[in-house]
């Protein structure tokens, strides 16, 4: 997955506004981070993506 396709997909899930202080301040459980620390420290954003479904309830459309 392209970072754009992820944040395309974080902006619909929390709205453009909400997605980046969310992916700022809420640590993911599966990767013990971060999104912003996770994008930055080169995972893969599939994986953040996962995470981030585990982490809210993502509709079925954005998965």
């Amino acid at each position: 997955m392209r970072l754009t396709d992820f944040w395309e997909r974080m902006d619909a899930l929390f709205g453009s506004a909400y997605a980046r202080s969310w992916a700022h301040d809420h640590v993911l459980p599966p990767l013990g981070c971060t999104v912003d620390e996770a994008i930055a420290r080169g995972e893969d954003t599939r994986d953040i993506w996962r995470a981030v479904c585990a982490s809210t309830e993502v509709p079925a459309i954005l998965r």
